[in-house]
């Protein structure tokens, strides 16, 4: 948090099915693995490029949580689908040690491309609904704690969640 990088709006991707391309998505599924995380988007590790990736199965970080498949998505469109929305708690590699809650949509279509230039739509909810619009803040340089709208519930994930090692709610 605090690098100029994150706070700016990602370029769109001009080039689909790349060797570029595919050496940015194997080094963020790397670090998106090596961290448990359920997302990472392209500005996180320096690159602002609108590209994220996502996707959860069983993780004891998100024992709650929905799978979520495994998904590239590259120059995204979010459409919420009613003005329904849902706080939840949220981390992320961005601002490590923290957590807030977060009102998100909670119903949502999403649209872009994957890795190949095939467009994708779906429409999501749940937390599959929270990461996309978590992650896909980052092309817009916008940080989860600027959508929280009560700091009483934003702080140290050791101090909020001590029984739970600090791990409770979405990293990405």
């Amino acid at each position: 948090m605090g690098h100029p990088l994150l706070l700016q709006q990602a370029k769109p991707v001009t080039a689909f099915n790349t060797p570029e391309l595919h050496a940015l998505l194997e080094d963020m599924r790397d670090t998106m693995a090596h961290l448990d995380g359920a997302g990472l988007a392209a500005p996180q590790i320096g690159v602002s490029l609108q590209v994220v990736i996502f996707g959860l199965t069983h993780n004891p970080r998100y024992p709650d949580a929905e799978e979520v498949p495994a998904t590239v998505l590259i120059n995204p469109v979010l459409t919420a689908l009613g003005q329904e929305q849902e706080e939840g708690w949220e981390g992320c590699l961005s601002v490590p040690g923290f957590r807030g809650m977060v009102p998100r949509y909670c119903r949502l279509r999403y649209q872009g491309y994957d890795a190949m230039g095939n467009f994708l739509d779906r429409t999501v909810s749940g937390f599959h609904a929270r990461v996309v619009q978590h992650e896909c803040d980052h092309l817009i340089g916008v940080l989860y704690p600027m959508r929280i709208r009560d700091f009483s519930r934003f702080g140290f994930s050791d101090v909020l969640f001590p029984d739970q090692g600090g791990s409770v709610g979405k990293d990405d």
